[in-house]
């Protein structure tokens, strides 16, 4: 039986090179390494180029791949601290009786402001023709939701839907702010937005007990990126997510470490090969 395997093409991000937290989570152009005023028209070229004359078992695609803003549960790892994740006592609470940060915890006003300082990002680079994205996905968890909906404020086409797919949710299991909301819920305070096929009412998923280790996403994101080759005829995509979608992003195409805070933009350049 044939599969895909994925592969980050290096030679155009500065990202690419590992560098971590600290350098700013929105570089400029993105993190383009190409200053000049006809970048995107050259990287555009180069993107074309190389699906026009690979073999037909290769494609290539550009990933945007944007962390959500900061939630008030990022507020509360700040006051309690990660270093004994996920056993610590206060990962399992709803909240403090001061933050409440689960199930599902709404952005901050800096989250909001960091999703803005993202949309921002991209009309500046509108300026130069960015290719924008012609499919985009996103988390079902409202921090990435909202997130993706200031973001792309005015810059994306409202006719231009975009998909809440479930295998984009943060690593998943006994913190409760990972804990989604019904589809109900989802679907009535986002009705501009798609749920893919399948996608349930309750969150089935969340384990109270176990949380996922990094192959266990990893196999979620390997699903989510056989998706998007298999499906999307665009060559530009972008989705929405959290920081153990990015780490997972990272791991399955093979990209150097990039530690990418909240409401980063990280731009990979994905190869895939059916072999």
């Amino acid at each position: 039986m044939s599969q895909r395997t994925y592969e980050a093409v290096k030679g155009f991000f500065v990202q690419e090179s590992g560098a971590l937290r600290g350098q700013g989570e929105l570089p400029p152009r993105f993190g383009l390494i190409d200053s000049s005023d006809d970048r995107w028209k050259t990287f555009r070229q180069e993107i074309d180029r190389l699906n026009t004359s690979s073999p037909a078992n290769t494609q290539y695609k550009v990933i945007f791949v944007g962390r959500h803003g900061q939630g008030f549960h990022n507020v509360a790892e700040g006051k309690y601290g990660t270093e004994v994740r996920p056993t610590i006592y206060w990962a399992r609470e709803y909240g403090d009786g001061e933050l409440i940060w689960g199930p599902d915890p709404e952005l901050t006003e800096v989250g909001k402001d960091q999703a803005k300082s993202a949309h921002d990002a991209w009309k500046q680079e509108l300026k130069f023709d960015i290719p924008l994205p012609g499919k985009l996905y996103s988390s079902p968890l409202t921090r990435a939701i909202h997130t993706h909906q200031i973001t792309f404020d005015s810059i994306i086409p409202k006719s231009q839907r975009t998909m809440i797919v479930e295998d984009l949710r943060e690593v998943n299991g006994v913190h409760t702010c990972d804990k989604r909301r019904t589809r109900t819920y989802i679907a009535k305070k986002f009705p501009d937005y798609d749920i893919e096929e399948g996608f349930v009412e309750e969150d089935i998923y969340w384990n109270s007990e176990k949380r996922e280790t990094h192959g266990d996403i990893d196999i979620r994101m390997k699903r989510v990126l056989d998706m998007i080759f298999d499906r999307d005829e665009e060559q530009f995509i972008s989705f929405t997510g959290h920081g153990g979608i990015v780490g997972s992003v990272l791991r399955v195409t093979k990209h150097k470490l990039y530690v990418l805070p909240t409401g980063g933009v990280l731009p990979v350049i994905v190869k895939s090969s059916i072999s």
